[in-house]
C-alpha cells in the first residue's frame, strides 16, 4: 500500500474493479500506461483532478480521486467509467461483475461467486478468517487499511451468517 500516493487525503474516493481473469505482465503495464494517461488528463468541470489509479495484484483496478480541492463532476465520473468499458473491450475482460467475491486462498486469488460462498464456509474451502478483498471500500483510508481483511470483518460476514 506504500504505492498509493500520500499526497491524496484519506478520505479521497476509491473504486474498485474486479478483473473477471488474471491480467497477463504484458495486459498490467499496458493498462496502467493508459490508466495514468487518463488521471494525468483527468478534469471536473475544467478543473485537473487530483486522481491516481494503478493495477494490483493482476486483477483489480483501482481508481482514486481526492475531492479535497475540486469536487467531482457527473462527466468527470462518466470519463472513468468509459476507461474502464474500453479495457472491457480491448482485454475481453468483465469489470462491472459485483456478483463475484475474491478470497487469498493459500497464497492465490481465488473468486467464488457469491451465491457459492456458503457452500465453501460450509466445505472448508473457505473460513472466517479467509482474507477477502472487500472492493466495497469507499475511500483511500479503508483501502490501505482494511481491502484485504478477513471474511469476518467485512459486509459479507453479515450475509453469510445470517444464512447460516
Amino acid at each position: 500500500m506504500q504505492i498509493v500516493p500520500a499526497e491524496l487525503a484519506d478520505n479521497s474516493k476509491v473504486w474498485i474493479y474486479q478483473a473477471s481473469r488474471p491480467l497477463g505482465e504484458k495486459e498490467v503495464i499496458e493498462i496502467d500506461d493508459q490508466l495514468h494517461h487518463f488521471y494525468s488528463q483527468w478534469m471536473s468541470h475544467g478543473q485537473p483532478v487530483a486522481g491516481w489509479a494503478k493495477v494490483f495484484f493482476s486483477r483489480f483496478i483501482v481508481i482514486m480521486a481526492d475531492e479535497t480541492n475540486v469536487p467531482l463532476g457527473g462527466c468527470c465520473m462518466d470519463d472513468s467509467q468509459r476507461v474502464i468499458k474500453s479495457f472491457e473491450r480491448q482485454y475481453q475482460i468483465k469489470l462491472f461483475d459485483r456478483l463475484s467475491i475474491t478470497f487469498l486462498i493459500k497464497d492465490k486469488i481465488e473468486m467464488l461467486p457469491l451465491n457459492q460462498v456458503r457452500y465453501a464456509l460450509d466445505n472448508g474451502f473457505i473460513t472466517m478468517d479467509t482474507p477477502m478483498f472487500n472492493n466495497l471500500v469507499a475511500t483511500k483510508k479503508e483501502f490501505t487499511e482494511s481491502w484485504i481483511s478477513p471474511l469476518s470483518a467485512t459486509w459479507l460476514a453479515k450475509k453469510v451468517s445470517i444464512a447460516a
